[in-house]
């Protein structure tokens, strides 16, 4: 069975790698452009697919336009049997429709719930308890073809996305190769999705994650593990922005009113909400270095600069 990969960070790596060393044959992968990174943005930087797939000696393709005549040729002469998808863009009619066995994608929630760019994060900041992995037969509409696996994962309840990230992406590359496993045995049961119960997890731009501080303690701790590492919940302090990474609620303690700070100026740096308080761990100012609260509040005199947190 010839099989090609498709598939950009280092979410998709382990599926590729499962794979492999599962003796399937890969006949091609496909992945993003290089892109220029870095200071000064002068590196050309490679996917993660890209640099796994070349240790291992795979053809690589590495098309802008997926609907240009010579990518659609190219991919045509692999003959390939199967396609896997693994956090990829989306994919014209033409490619996901070419293999004889189809092509199957694995999304990183339980759909139809989380359809969109950032399920991971959207799990999180939603406050769900468990999430967990699909692989699914592409159709038309983006994340909406027929279910074949499954797996559930436990959310625990100070758990970031970076670290939920972690767990699905080995979660995932399990399910990838259960996948293949069954389509190679022709043991394929597909489930339709209910879209009555779809819900959507879009992708999230800076502007989003701004927190209000009006909100629950609750809602804010979900918001702030739900956007760290990337991109980073955030709010202003003495007019510059500031990144909340690690925080923990403290829900039956009064804090007065919202975004009001309080702190020892030593060891902690508490700010209330609308029905308690979020107690800050991590943090990033801007121009300087992520670092705990500790550190930051050695070298930051709360008091001194007279500091208030603002929602407007």
């Amino acid at each position: 069975m010839k099989i090609v990969f498709m598939g950009t960070p280092e979410f998709a790596v382990p599926s590729l790698e499962i794979l492999l060393k599962n003796k399937y044959n890969i006949v091609g992968v496909v992945t993003s452009t290089d892109k220029y990174g870095g200071r000064g943005m002068k590196k050309l930087i490679e996917s993660p697919v890209k640099k796994y797939a070349l240790e291992k000696g795979l053809k690589i393709m590495q098309p802008k336009n997926l609907k240009s005549p010579e990518f659609i040729d190219e991919l045509k002469s692999l003959n390939a049997d199967l396609q896997i998808v693994v956090a990829f863009r989306m994919l014209p009619e033409v490619v996901w429709n070419m293999p004889p066995l189809g092509t199957y994608n694995l999304h990183s929630s339980l759909l139809p719930k989380y359809r969109g760019a950032a399920p991971i994060n959207w799990a999180i900041i939603k406050g769900e308890k468990e999430t967990g992995v699909t692989s699914f037969k592409l159709q038309h509409k983006i994340d909406t073809g027929d279910i074949l696996f499954q797996e559930k994962i436990k959310i625990d309840e100070n758990e970031t996305a970076g670290e939920l990230h972690d767990k699905l992406m080995i979660l995932g590359a399990e399910v990838v190769l259960k996948t293949v496993n069954s389509i190679k045995q022709g043991k394929v049961e597909l489930k339709t999705q209910n879209d009555l119960e779809a819900t959507k997890a879009p992708k999230i731009y800076t502007e989003d994650c701004k927190i209000n501080w009006d909100d629950t303690a609750s809602n804010i701790h979900n918001f702030i593990r739900g956007l760290s590492p990337y991109p980073g919940a955030w709010t202003i302090l003495d007019k510059k922005i500031f990144k909340i990474f690690r925080a923990s609620k403290i829900e039956d303690q009064n804090g007065g009113s919202p975004g009001k700070i309080f702190t020892d100026n030593k060891k902690y740096l508490k700010i209330s909400t609308c029905d308690g308080v979020i107690d800050v761990l991590e943090v990033k100012m801007q121009g300087k270095k992520k670092m705990n609260i500790k550190s930051f509040l050695n070298g930051y005199d709360i008091h001194s600069n007279m500091v208030i947190f603002k929602n407007n």
